[in-house]
């Protein structure tokens, strides 16, 4: 894992967000690129520069932001980038190729009941690269018992996993899965991958209505510093990726998730 992104806005938890990046990256030997979108007005008559304007007070603000927390001698570089979110996330990891996205679960919505806003929600439902959402306010502490949860045990992409296993390899984390069989599963859905099986340490399966039950059920036994999912177009959070927020009462957990992709 070389390059971590990690989008800051403005939200009372951005700085939290960015340090627990920085204590993540300082673990992995990663560098951090601080990004930020903006948009600037296309109604005529305004000031010729308003860009340059938006630009250099957006970096500004980067730049008030890495300077708030302890950068742990980790290498932070600074984006801005005009036009919306998805867009230059795509644009940034085409150009340097971006192995995991950190950001706040939470988003600039005043209602308490949003997990995932339009932001991460966005990101989740747009783009390829996998995500940490990291919860309101929670404090890093090293990653060794992961809860990974999954309702088939196929796995088609080669890279899908790559991230867990990095994670895994720097941390000498324990992963547990937790295969959850739901109404209408295939017996080829319960043969583990062996991919998956090198990275066992312990297997649970159980029966419940949808994954999220699975987990619900089972999260408090395992106690994890992290819950690991896949983002697939069918399965998990089917429904939950066709709208860019994500509801407390739909899916929720208080400690980071990480959303693999390519599954």
């Amino acid at each position: 894992m070389q390059n971590i992104l990690v989008p800051i806005g403005f939200t009372e938890n951005a700085q939290n967000t960015l340090q627990y990046a920085i204590d993540f990256a300082a673990e992995t030997n990663a560098k951090i690129f601080v990004f930020r979108a903006y948009s600037a007005p296309t109604k005529m008559g305004t000031i010729i520069n308003v860009n340059n304007i938006i630009e250099r007070e957006t970096n500004l603000y980067l730049r008030t932001m890495v300077n708030s927390v302890d950068k742990k001698n980790v290498e932070i570089k600074l984006i801005s980038a005009k036009g919306s979110v998805v867009d230059s996330v795509v644009s940034i990891d085409d150009e340097l190729g971006i192995d995991l996205v950190i950001i706040g679960a939470k988003s600039n919505s005043i209602k308490e009941e949003i997990f995932l806003g339009k932001t991460a929600g966005s990101l989740v439902k747009q783009t390829d690269v996998p995500l940490l959402t990291v919860p309101e306010n929670y404090q890093y502490i090293p990653i060794k018992n992961i809860l990974l949860a999954f309702k088939s045990g196929i796995l088609k992409s080669k890279t899908a996993l790559h991230p867990l296993q990095n994670i895994v390899e720097k941390f000498n984390a324990q992963v547990n899965l937790l295969l959850v069989k739901t109404p209408n599963y295939k017996q080829e859905d319960l043969v583990i991958h062996k991919e998956l099986e090198k990275l066992q340490a312990t297997l649970t399966v159980t029966e419940n209505a949808t994954t999220f039950q699975g987990v619900l059920e089972h999260i408090k036994t395992h106690n994890p510093d992290m819950l690991c999912v896949f983002r697939r177009k069918r399965g998990f959070f089917q429904k939950l990726w066709e709208k860019n927020t994500i509801l407390k009462e739909e899916f929720y957990t208080n400690v980071p998730l990480l959303i693999l992709k390519g599954k």
